[in-house]
């Protein structure tokens, strides 16, 4: 069931099931982020690892001061700046906050989402909400209330509806090293430049190569492939066509395959298979639409997807880095 009426979404989460949540991002599939047979709900609705962290939302700073051990000066000035908003920071925990959230981590991903429909939910909440994107683990995320009901069906009792996600790339994640130094475990919603005029030059670190890293991740939203749709999915470099262009009858590549592009269509594709993120050239707008066309794409009747990447600046970053994991 789709709509806005907070009590009904309150009662099912207090009853210890899921909901589907608007934020500014992506729509999360959120359960209370403190009890474990809510977390494990979440968990086997998306067909997520038990290895995959959790983020946990809520709606105030003196709220996150409750689920972490310590705040660094560089974490409170990133959180007083930019909460509600795009951003996550990776905390220690304190022993409440269950592993299973965690994934037996000793650190806790949090942060305040910028939607007024959810942080008036959990205002009204006395536990945090962990809600990863309400989607199967893998997936596109979804950026409606709609998507999320075409993925999940029945297995969400209630979505809230609060519109298309305005930002529509997951957060940007910033863990803290031994020195208190921040890192950028993933690209997100909130630029780098925005972030480093606050922290000054931040080390990015989004992924690793090691068989025993993506196995235990340090951070939601680090494993290589992920955000995926379900037909095979080639990059392009701005300016490149597709390599079989040419080498097939011109009629079978024109209806085989679909394209996602950032500005103008590519030649030989027919415009009906190809979806242009901002006609403008313009990465936020790009970023909003990113996941719902990559979504429509994968419902075309053909076999094969390219995407173009964007210009690697700004939110331009999340979305290759999306691009290049849907791809992986």
């Amino acid at each position: 069931m789709i709509g806005t009426d907070l009590t009904i979404a309150r009662q099912w989460l207090e009853a210890g099931n899921v909901v589907g949540i608007p934020t500014e991002t992506v729509y999360g599939l959120a359960g209370n982020a403190l009890n474990d047979e809510a977390v494990l709900t979440i968990f086997r609705v998306k067909n997520r690892p038990a290895f995959d962290p959790l983020i946990v939302h809520t709606d105030s700073l003196d709220k996150i001061r409750g689920l972490v051990r310590d705040l660094p000066p560089v974490a409170e000035q990133l959180a007083r700046t930019c909460w509600p908003g795009p951003l996550t920071l990776l905390l220690p925990k304190r022993d409440h906050v269950p592993d299973l959230t965690t994934s037996g981590l000793d650190t806790v991903a949090v942060r305040i989402p910028d939607h007024p429909l959810t942080l008036a939910l959990l205002k009204s909440l006395d536990f945090p909400l962990a809600a990863p994107s309400a989607n199967p683990f893998g997936y596109i995320s979804p950026t409606t209330a709609q998507h999320v009901a075409d993925q999940l069906g029945d297995q969400v009792p209630y979505i809230l509806d609060g519109g298309p996600c305005p930002v529509g790339v997951e957060s940007t994640i910033i863990g803290f090293d031994e020195a208190g130094r921040a890192v950028v475990y993933r690209l997100g919603g909130m630029a780098l430049e925005q972030l480093e005029a606050i922290t000054g030059p931040l080390r990015v670190q989004t992924s690793s190569s090691n068989p025993q890293e993506q196995a235990h991740p340090q951070a939601p939203g680090m494993l290589t492939s992920h955000y995926a749709p379900r037909k095979p999915l080639t990059l392009l470099a701005d300016g490149e066509v597709p390599a079989a262009l040419g080498t097939l009858p011109a009629e079978q590549f024109a209806n085989s395959v679909g394209a996602l592009v950032f500005s103008s269509t590519l030649p030989g594709i027919p415009e009906a298979n190809q979806l242009v993120l901002s006609p403008n050239g313009d990465v936020l707008e790009a970023a909003r639409h990113l996941f719902a066309y990559l979504r429509r794409l994968d419902t075309l009747p053909v076999t094969q997807l390219y995407a173009q990447l964007v210009p690697d600046e700004g939110l331009g970053r999340a979305i290759n880095d999306r691009l290049r994991r849907a791809a992986a």
